[in-house]
C-alpha cells in the first residue's frame, strides 16, 4: 500500500458521500499515491476555528498532503457556492498547472458540483431577495420551505427545512426565472475530466458512525468551541451558525435547551443530513460506489486507487 502507483492520474478525482463515511482519509491516501493534493468541498471547512464540529483533519493528519480551501473565511461571513467556485477552480488550475492532482473531498455536493461542471449561477433580484428574507423572519424557515416543496419538490428534498438561506435563494431563483429551482442546475457537463468515487456505508452502520462521531465532538470540546467562535460573531453568521452542531449548541448556550438536548439533535439533524447527500450523490450516474463499512475499510483504498488507474487506462 505505501508503493507510489505509477499510472497516469486522471485530471481531477472527487472523493464524495455522506458525512462519517471515510472521504477524508482516502482523499489523503489518494493524494499522497497520485502526487496530489487536497482541496476542500466541505462548506463548513472553510470557516476558521470549526474544527471540531466539522470533523476537520487536525494539522498532524494533513501533513503528509497539502490541503486547499480549509479556514478562509470568516464566521461572520455568508458562505457563497458561485464564490466557491471561483476559488476552487483556481486551485484545480493551477495544480493542474503544476502537474499535480487535485483531490476534492467533502460532501456539500452543490459545492462539488460548482467545482467540476459547468454550472452557472441565476442572478439575483434585490427586492424579491429583501422581500423572501422578510418573510423568513416573520413565518419561519419551515413555512418557505413548505412553499419550496409544492413548487419544486426536489429542491425541497435537498434542502433542509431548517437553511432558510439557501430556502430563500431557492424560491428567489424561482420568482425571477419562473422555472424550478432544479431546472436551473445543469445536467452532467463536466469541465474536468474527472474520476467520482463514492464512499458508500450502510445506514445503520452510518447511523452508528454519526452518533459515536458527535459524541466524540462533545468531549473534545465542541462546547467551549462554539463558546469561543461566538465571540468571533458565530451566532450573527448566517451560514456559520446553522452548521450541525454548532446550530444546536448555540441554542443551549442561549438556553433555548439543554446540552444533552443539543447533543441528542444533532445526532438526529446530522442523520438526517446524511440520507440527503446520499441521495444527491446517487443521482449522478458518475459517482462509482465503493464500500467503506467497517469490514471492508482495509480494502477500500486500494480498491479506490485500482479504479482511477483503470479509469485512466481505459
Amino acid at each position: 500500500m505505501a508503493v507510489r502507483s505509477t499510472a497516469p492520474a486522471p485530471r481531477v478525482i472527487t472523493v464524495v458521500g455522506p458525512t462519517a463515511a471515510g472521504k477524508s482519509d482516502l482523499g489523503v491516501f489518494l493524494a499522497q499515491q497520485l502526487d496530489g493534493e487536497v482541496v476542500n468541498a466541505d462548506s463548513m471547512q472553510l470557516y476558521r476555528g470549526m474544527d471540531i464540529g466539522t470533523a476537520k483533519l487536525t494539522l498532524a493528519e494533513r501533513e503528509s498532503v497539502p490541503h486547499h480551501l480549509l479556514d478562509i473565511w470568516d464566521v461572520t461571513e455568508t458562505a457563497s457556492v458561485a464564490e466557491y467556485q471561483r476559488l476552487a477552480r483556481a486551485e484545480i488550475d493551477r495544480l493542474l498547472a503544476a502537474g499535480r492532482t487535485p483531490v476534492l473531498v467533502g460532501g456539500s455536493g452543490l459545492y462539488v458540483k460548482g467545482a467540476i461542471d459547468a454550472l452557472e449561477f441565476p442572478g439575483t433580484d434585490p427586492g424579491v431577495r429583501a422581500r423572501l428574507e422578510e418573510e423568513l423572519v416573520e413565518r419561519g424557515s419551515g413555512a418557505l420551505h413548505a412553499r419550496l416543496a409544492a413548487a419544486d419538490p426536489e429542491a425541497g428534498r435537498a434542502i433542509l427545512p431548517s437553511n432558510g438561506r439557501r430556502i430563500v435563494r431557492a424560491l428567489e431563483v424561482i420568482e425571477i426565472t419562473g422555472k424550478p429551482f432544479t431546472a436551473n442546475l445543469p445536467g452532467n457537463d463536466a469541465v474536468y475530466d474527472t474520476v467520482q468515487i463514492g464512499v458508500d456505508v450502510a445506514r445503520p452502520e452510518l447511523d452508528e458512525r454519526i452518533a459515536l462521531r458527535v459524541d466524540r465532538m462533545w468531549a473534545a470540546g465542541l462546547v467551549d468551541e462554539v463558546r469561543a467562535l461566538e465571540t468571533h460573531g458565530l451566532r450573527e453568521g448566517r451560514t456559520a451558525s446553522r452548521a450541525l452542531g454548532y446550530q444546536q449548541v448555540l441554542a443551549a448556550l442561549a438556553q433555548e435547551c439543554t446540552e444533552e438536548e443539543a447533543r441528542a439533535e444533532t445526532v438526529r439533524a446530522t442523520k438526517r443530513f446524511a440520507r440527503r447527500q446520499d441521495s444527491w450523490f446517487r443521482r449522478d450516474p458518475r459517482v462509482h460506489w465503493l464500500s467503506g463499512a467497517a469490514e471492508h475499510r482495509g480494502e477500500l483504498p486500494r480498491q479506490a486507487l485500482a479504479l482511477v488507474e483503470r479509469a485512466v487506462t481505459a
